[in-house]
């Protein structure tokens, strides 16, 4: 199995907390569709021999692509790779971009699965983030997509913002889990460095993330979301009737995959490989046929920290015996004895010889796994 991966780097407007690569200028977005198919063509042969089970369009913001612009990608992927009969093909899409005539459009592409960037259904919340839509897009938007006949949608939330109490995010929650999409994900505000939020926080306009309240619309997001028959099976996402996202649970699961376009990743295993994060810069490169990335080759420990990494966010977990058969029954044993006291904390459980993250051991999952790499 393999997924390609195609970054969109456009929005209509910055959001305060983003630092993912975009541009609000359109003026290069033709000319990077094109660049995108010339690079699709040229790395054809890094997935011969493997079937596309998944695309995913991620940005930026996708949806500011036409049914025209979409057309063409399909077309060339289908050109140039395996493409599975049914892939899962997700596009990442804003509220108020999801007009009934743009999704009828999209109902006539292979898209089928939507993943939209609703954040807060809350007008307080979304000026804060600086978001495009309003709540009223927000509460909308998805039986839009629902009436034109996107069975698989996800939600995509924010928890932890100064705007929302306690109480408004168990709001945001039941608003969105009325909705019963087969999938959420929600994320923890988090002040990037060189992000407007970073700025308005260290000058004092913007206050920062409580990391308590944080920590308490996590557990309310967990208790809530199970009883509304969701399972949390990985620290961001939610899914119920087992329509878990296959593209993501590929990275989780080691799958390789290829990005795309200014700023995407690659990954086969042994190498990872990131592309230009400047539109001209990467469009220039691609027509002139210079270098437009960089490539890293994984040692052992990197591979070792990225399967810990990795799966150990999912309800899965980290299988011992896998870790044996991969890297030696020496690792495994290691490793056994460096989570020994986080099982004894109480933040790792030894579940059927996989270890498995606790509710605890998910609040402080980052620190707690990096204090098992190897270094």
């Amino acid at each position: 199995m393999s997924g390609i991966y195609l970054h969109i780097p456009f929005c209509k407007q910055a959001c305060h907390y983003c630092n993912f690569h975009f541009s609000t200028s359109l003026q290069l977005k033709d000319a990077l569709v094109d660049a995108m198919l010339l690079e699709l063509a040229q790395r054809k042969g890094e997935l011969a021999g493997q079937t596309v089970e998944t695309i995913y369009f991620g940005g930026g913001t996708p949806s500011m692509l036409n049914e025209q612009d979409l057309g063409r990608i399909f077309e060339t992927l289908h050109q140039h790779y395996t493409v599975a009969e049914n892939p899962e093909t997700t596009l990442e899409a804003n509220p108020d971009d999801l007009t009934p005539t743009y999704l009828s459009a999209l109902r006539q592409t292979p898209v089928n699965r939507l993943s939209i960037g609703i954040q807060s259904f809350r007008d307080a919340d979304l000026k804060y983030m600086n978001r495009a839509h309003n709540a009223q897009e927000a509460s909308t938007c998805v039986q839009l997509a629902q009436d034109k006949g996107f069975e698989a949608l996800s939600i995509d939330l924010m928890y932890g913002m100064p705007t929302a109490t306690d109480s408004d995010w168990e709001t945001n929650l039941k608003t969105a889990l009325g909705l019963r999409p087969q999938h959420l994900s929600a994320y923890c505000l988090t002040v990037e460095p060189g992000t407007a939020l970073n700025h308005m926080v260290k000058k004092g306009t913007a206050p920062a993330v409580d990391d308590d309240a944080a920590a308490r619309q996590f557990m309310m997001l967990t208790e809530m979301s199970q009883a509304a028959g969701y399972e949390h099976y990985e620290i961001s996402n939610l899914a119920r009737d087992g329509h878990y996202a296959r593209h993501n649970s590929s990275y989780w699961k080691g799958s390789p995959f290829l990005g795309v376009g200014p700023a995407a990743h690659s990954y086969n295993g042994q190498h990872r490989r990131w592309n230009v994060a400047n539109n001209a810069k990467y469009v220039k490169a691609i027509n002139a046929g210079t270098t437009y990335h960089e490539t890293e080759t994984l040692t052992r420990n990197d591979q070792y920290n990225e399967y810990l990494m990795t799966r150990l966010r999912t309800m899965w977990g980290v299988p011992l015996t896998a870790v044996g058969a991969q890297f030696g029954q020496a690792a495994q044993k290691q490793l056994l004895a460096d989570v020994q006291p986080f099982i004894n904390a109480g933040k790792v459980a030894l579940v059927n010889n996989h270890l498995v993250l606790t509710a605890p051991g998910r609040l402080v999952a980052d620190s707690l796994i990096s204090d098992l790499f190897w270094v």
